[in-house]
């Protein structure tokens, strides 16, 4: 199976009805392969705790596990998660994609091991390419858990330098004397990947 889409709905319970029948066809016009829609409470909080507990399975399978967001236009999720597969297979590492549909928001996870240097500069020019891929299908570098130090070499592909230069004369007229973090966002190199370690 290529992928999963779990499609969730609230209400008064004739319209959550009526909606997922009509979400249903939808899902059948679209060529799913299979649809199951939960028919008891217990049925859907089963499948919605397997969702809320990728992140938890995935970080068993190696060493250091990577998460990371990319978000894209929704009609462009199915060419990211086809570009994140082919980056993956290209520099041979696992790379599971999940996230949120709704908003084109997705992970893709990383399972690798830190102390690999190899593998781990691999890691890091796939997450480039993957960066680069969401931007191309008009997208952006991050949907939900910012840019920070990791990710702000990229800042410039998304903002273009005007954005940059903008965002830096904010910055020195709230700081003139560029105390308060100094060189972290506007940093010009890579800065090492925050990565979650199985102790």
């Amino acid at each position: 199976m290529a992928a999963i889409l779990l499609i969730g709905q609230d209400g008064e319970p004739q319209t959550v009805d009526r909606d997922m029948e009509q979400i249903a066809a939808i899902c059948k016009k679209n060529d799913a392969v299979q649809i199951k829609v939960a028919t008891t409470a217990e049925e859907a909080d089963e499948v919605m705790t397997a969702r809320r507990s990728a992140l938890a399975a995935l970080s068993r399978m190696r060493p250091t596990t990577i998460l990371e967001d990319a978000t894209v236009p929704r009609a462009a999720i199915a060419p990211m998660v086809a570009a994140i597969q082919e980056i993956t297979e290209r520099y041979g590492l696992q790379i599971c994609t999940f996230g949120h549909a709704g908003d084109g928001n997705l992970h893709p996870t990383c399972m690798t091991d830190a102390r690999n240097t190899e593998e781990i500069e691999r890691v890091e020019h796939a997450f480039e390419e993957i960066f680069a891929a969401a931007i191309d299908l008009g997208g952006t570098i991050t949907g939900e858990h910012g840019v920070g130090i990791v990710k702000a070499p990229y800042l410039e592909w998304k903002v273009g330098a005007a954005g940059m230069e903008i965002m830096q004369g904010i910055k020195h007229a709230f700081d003139p004397h560029n105390l308060l973090n100094p060189d972290k966002m506007f940093a010009k190199q890579s800065r090492n990947r925050v990565v979650v370690q199985r102790a």
